[in-house]
């Protein structure tokens, strides 16, 4: 079986699954993303992964008599620094402010996978550090002014432009663009699904 349900509208996400050889189709999935206060970043998006796929499952059954024919996955990514969770910017200036607090520094990017197949939810976190080098005003500037960073939690894209800032990366390139490839693949295994690679 090579077909999923993605219950995210991330286009990444969706261009990984597909590069692995799966056939998606979308699920909505929307909840509330505010995270709780003190709320840890490990946490914050294991149940924000959780909380997609319940969202995604419940929608489903709602809208049919039959169980989901494919297995439903959802993920949700952060990152944090110091502990504190760096969510999307709200605007250019709190984008400037993040990619700052971020310059030369080593910050951490989690991301949650959750998946749900034949009645049962399981979910795996995986974690990254990242380095950032030193970056001047006019590059964070610059940067900004492309629009990259406005969607993306940090303030950063490390498949886009924001990856030439990244001087060290420890962890999974996958996972901090949103979709981590052996974890997914490994959470997939674990409820005796194939996995790729597919036979042709």
């Amino acid at each position: 079986m090579n077909h999923i349900y993605l219950a995210s509208g991330s286009p990444r996400r969706r261009e990984i699954l597909e590069n692995l050889g799966y056939t998606v189709e979308r699920l909505p999935a929307e909840i509330d993303e505010t995270p709780y206060p003190q709320e840890k970043a490990a946490d914050y998006v294991q149940r924000l992964a959780r909380g997609k796929n319940a969202a995604a499952v419940a929608q489903w059954q709602a809208a049919h008599t039959e169980p989901p024919e494919f297995p439903i996955l959802t993920a949700d990514t952060t990152v944090a620094y110091q502990n504190q969770i760096l969510g999307k910017p709200e605007n250019p200036a709190h984008a400037a402010e993040m990619l700052a607090q971020l310059s030369a520094t080593t910050h951490q990017v989690y991301t949650a996978v959750s998946a749900y197949w034949q009645g049962e939810t399981r979910t795996l976190l995986q974690q990254s550090d990242v380095t950032f080098k030193a970056m001047n005003a006019e590059e964070i500037s610059a940067y900004i002014a492309g629009g990259e960073p406005m969607d993306k939690a940090g303030a950063y894209g490390i498949q886009g432009l924001g990856g030439v800032f990244v001087a060290h990366l420890q962890g999974s390139f996958t996972g901090v663009m949103g979709l981590p490839v052996f974890e997914t693949v490994e959470l997939l295994a674990q409820f005796g699904l194939a996995v790729p690679p597919f036979d042709k």
